[in-house]
């Protein structure tokens, strides 16, 4: 504990004595005060974009979310987020599933603040958004009403322990969720 920083993301690992060696438990924590220690979970291990080096982790997504929402005077339900994959001459990007109380009346402006938003928060990120160079624009697709709900249910995870993943290295997700919209 006396290597770790304030303000530095850590995976956390436990492990004991009694035969339990390296179990990652997926929290991902900061450390909000060094004496006495303490610290703040603020992500998942497993939800975050990570596919053309831009370490998008889910605190940033939400900090532009909200941000987001406050410029454009709405209120975000649930969201997810997945990459668009680089295919031949054609760059990746970040593809966005949003479900609003009521939807942005200008949709554009919503994601141009997220984007903004997540250049701002993320180094990593703003660097492969500079100029297009690796990454486009990112995509909004606005979700009906009660979507994430329904994909929930009809996974039979309702309850306070199931949770939709925010952030995903791949799309199996966002495929399923954007099917179900249509």
């Amino acid at each position: 504990l006396e290597q770790v920083e304030m303000g530095v993301n850590y995976a956390l690992v436990i492990t004991t004595n009694a035969g339990l060696w390296r179990y990652k438990i997926g929290d991902v924590v900061r450390f909000t005060s060094l004496s006495p220690f303490r610290i703040q979970i603020v992500g998942r291990t497993k939800h975050h974009i990570n596919v053309f080096g831009e370490e998008l982790m889910v605190e940033n997504a939400d900090r532009a979310i909200e941000a987001a929402a406050i410029a454009c005077a709405v209120e975000v339900i649930d969201y997810t987020a997945a990459p668009i994959f680089m295919n031949g001459s054609k760059k990746g990007s970040h593809e966005w599933l949003v479900e609003f109380k009521s939807p942005p009346a200008q949709p554009d402006a919503f994601i141009q603040v997220l984007d903004d938003t997540l250049k701002a928060l993320n180094s990593d990120y703003e660097a492969k958004r500079y100029k297009n160079l690796t990454m486009q624009a990112p995509t909004l697709h606005i979700a009906k009403r009660g979507l994430f709900y329904q994909w929930l249910n009809h996974r039979q995870k309702l309850g306070g322990q199931h949770k939709i993943p925010r952030l995903s290295n791949e799309r199996s997700l966002l495929t399923e969720l954007l099917q179900m919209n249509s």
